[in-house]
């Protein structure tokens, strides 16, 4: 499997090399290092950007999943082709700016993803944080958990469920709060793609997955009963609570037993 794809910028900055050596050795600041993945930061034509580079998962990793009846995630083009699919919906998410593959053996294949940074931007973890020490204004907390459920609810219909669905893969533009008068003026984006799964439609049960993982991150924002329902109710697209409760009732029992499971 060879694929490359760079945008114009990163094609000048990288040419005359090979990209993925170029991927191997770029220089930048470490922000992520795991199972051999590496992801940092560093400046493209005067401007943040990330890249992701993937030095091969081994045979190991891959019987390791396999065993546990999961697929494994064998290079970026996962997160890639995610990213692509949810832009192309209208879903805000991360932009690349390049791509590559190379290698058939699935065990050794190389691979990375540079993607754009989104200047300005903080976790929702972060942001949420805060809140232990100084309450949010109400209108505050209705913005951003209408927003999230309008931001999850689109990724669904788009048919991607995302795997890792916490807080901290949720970055908000913190100027558009401020000057919301709805929750679709609130800029949220989708980051860390690596896991997500594209689909025609997802399936109830990794619906019900990414749901418990959200409300896992959820858990230190005390949210009351009445904000889970008003999430609930944006994130069906407004039907009425009633009928959710009773049409849903094993996607949310499903949910909420995933929730207990992570927080155990």
């Amino acid at each position: 499997m060879n694929r490359l794809e760079l945008h114009e910028e990163l094609a000048r900055a990288w040419a005359g090399r090979d990209p993925f050596e170029a991927a191997r050795t770029q220089p930048g600041t470490l922000a992520k290092l795991k199972d051999g993945r590496r992801t940092l930061r560093f400046v493209l034509a005067g401007r943040g950007a990330y890249l992701k580079h993937h030095p091969g998962v081994g045979w190991r990793e891959i019987a390791k999943n396999l065993l546990q009846l999961r697929l494994p995630v064998l290079d970026a083009g996962q997160e890639y082709r995610a990213a692509q699919h949810l832009a192309a919906r209208g879903v805000p998410c991360i932009r690349p700016l390049g791509f590559g593959v190379r290698g058939c053996n699935p065990a050794t294949r190389r691979s990375f993803l540079v993607s754009a940074e989104i200047a300005g931007a903080v976790s929702l973890e972060q942001w949420c944080a805060r809140w232990r020490a100084h309450a949010p204004a109400p209108r505050e907390r209705r913005l951003l958990i209408e927003r999230v459920a309008q931001l999850v609810a689109a990724m669904h219909a788009a048919g991607v469920n995302h795997r890792d669905l916490y807080l901290c893969h949720l970055l908000l533009q913190p100027s558009t709060l401020a000057g919301a008068a709805h929750a679709a003026d609130v800029e949220l984006q989708l980051i860390d793609l690596h896991r997500a799964q594209l689909r025609a439609r997802v399936p109830r049960r990794w619906l019900a997955k990414d749901l418990g993982a959200l409300w896992y991150s959820a858990r230190d924002c005390a949210l009351t009963p009445r904000e889970r329902l008003r999430f609930l109710r944006v994130y069906a697209g407004g039907r009425p609570l009633r009928e959710l409760l009773v049409r849903e009732r094993r996607l949310l029992a499903a949910a909420e037993r995933r929730m207990e499971r992570l927080c155990r």
